[in-house]
């Protein structure tokens, strides 16, 4: 070590205690660096405190009705049910804080100083912790995201999803505002867990930026469980009323809630953190402009996650922490990949998705093979429940390359993730076609697809 490097305090500071700060700060320490990390709320991060984990702890409670009604079918009589939400959020958040524990350990265990409180660049090598200032050679950002409120009045008597999880009881009414991924979980939760839910998105079809047959899958599964779902439809007005909130819609609606939640897109934390001080540039929606390496216009400053609006997922930025640590510490220099990320939405069924939508496909490959195939889960052919399956496989023609693997229906999160393994490994159709099924599985359809519907060219044409 140079005289440089032991004038600091630290050889790295980490600002934001999530997924990606906190892998990076623990893998730099196993290295042998000297590393804080400064967490302002709790260590975990969107991810554990008020993210995919709680989220997906509700999703499997508000499924049970479902549950419920199918057993009827196979022999069971099921008592009546009942349901209560203050159990749930107390089990839900016994087991955050469980997380929050280990991660905490997980620092200590490798030698990482934790410190509590709001972070500040002073400059490029200062931070400002409450009144303590520390130095180090080199810092990492990850700070994550938060949610954003559509502009206009009312939004006060509105909430976004940091708040849903703590709600003291559950409505009976919930309006949900949004399209994307967080906007459809959510739905499907409130209506799982029995309000009446309305979702009203602003785009002509929801999960803007997925494949179309997974975006019109999805919908029709959506209103077939009671969603009452309105697209290309927006929020003129929003009033408090006796009986709940009052939204007016573009199309001259009133729908009377108890809830609205905006479900509207997020934003990089990137306010009070000194950036302008430290010389980092930020790009139009105040995301840390970063390189392949994840460093920023300053080259001892890196950012990963959330707060470089790449890709916004939990094992993004912890690959892309990893990465930053192989380049800073491990002298193996290398970019993150994000090409082929797998990414789940877990909505009501589940979506999973790998690779390009058919749009990119066509888009960067030109001529393609489509595989697609709709069909009623084996569980259902006894529940009688009319819920349907869609698996797509989008192969490019020349070189016969599997670029892309979509999926609506039950377990499609965890069957993607294997699919997703073969095509990052550049696999085939025809190796997808002599892998053996597993009978009788959705996920035997992936290799069992054997003829390719019409282009789109052969379509207009008939």
């Amino acid at each position: 070590m140079d005289a440089t490097m032991a004038s600091y305090d630290y050889d790295l500071f980490v600002i934001g205690g999530g997924s990606g700060g906190v892998r990076g700060a623990r893998m730099a320490a196993a290295a042998g660096a000297r590393v804080a990390v400064a967490e302002e709320y709790r260590y975990g991060g969107t991810c554990v405190i008020r993210g995919c984990v709680p989220k997906k702890l509700l999703v499997y409670a508000s499924h049970f009705h479902e549950d419920f009604a199918d057993a009827a079918g196979f022999g069971w009589s099921v008592g009546a049910a009942g349901f209560d939400w203050a159990a749930l959020i107390a089990a839900k958040d016994r087991e955050i804080g469980r997380l929050e524990g280990i991660y905490e350990r997980l620092l200590a265990d490798a030698g990482v100083t934790a410190l509590r409180g709001h972070a500040r660049l002073l400059d490029d090598h200062t931070v400002e912790v409450g009144d303590r200032k520390v130095s180090a050679e080199t810092i990492l950002i990850a700070t994550g995201g938060h949610p954003v409120f559509p502009p206009g009045h009312g939004w006060e008597h509105a909430i976004s999803s940091n708040e849903a999880f703590h709600l003291a009881r559950l409505p009976e009414r919930v309006l949900v505002y949004g399209g994307g991924y967080i906007a459809v979980e959510f739905a499907g939760i409130f209506n799982g867990l029995g309000a009446r839910v309305t979702q009203v998105y602003r785009g002509p079809q929801i999960l803007r930026g997925f494949d179309d047959d997974v975006r019109d899958t999805l919908a029709g599964e959506l209103v077939k469980k009671g969603i009452a779902l309105q697209v290309e439809t927006t929020i003129d007005r929003i009033e408090k009323t006796a009986q709940g909130v009052a939204v007016h819609l573009s199309d001259g609606e009133t729908v009377e809630t108890d809830l609205l939640l905006a479900a509207t897109g997020r934003r990089p934390n990137t306010g009070n953190l000194g950036l302008d001080a430290a010389g980092v540039e930020l790009d139009a929606v105040g995301a840390v402009k970063v390189d392949a390496f994840s460093r920023s216009s300053r080259p001892n400053i890196y950012a990963v996650g959330d707060v470089t609006d790449r890709i916004a997922l939990t094992p993004v930025a912890i690959q892309e922490a990893m990465a930053f640590v192989d380049t800073v510490y491990r002298g193996r220099p290398r970019p993150m990949d994000h090409e082929n990320v797998p990414s789940a939405v877990f909505s009501q069924p589940p979506v999973a998705t790998v690779g390009l939508t058919e749009a990119a496909a066509r888009a960067r490959h030109g001529a393609l093979d489509v595989y697609r195939s709709s069909f009623r889960p084996m569980k259902h052919t006894l529940s009688g429940r009319d819920e349907k399956t869609m698996i797509k496989l989008i192969v490019e023609r020349a070189g016969q390359k599997v670029v892309g693997a979509h999926m609506v229906g039950l377990d499609a999160p965890e069957i993607i993730q294997g699919v997703a393994i073969a095509i990052k490994a550049g696999a085939t159709k025809a190796d997808f076609d002599a892998t053996v099924g597993i009978h009788p599985t959705a996920a035997e359809e992936f290799v069992t697809l054997r003829e390719p519907v019409p282009p789109p060219e052969a379509a207009a044409a008939e």
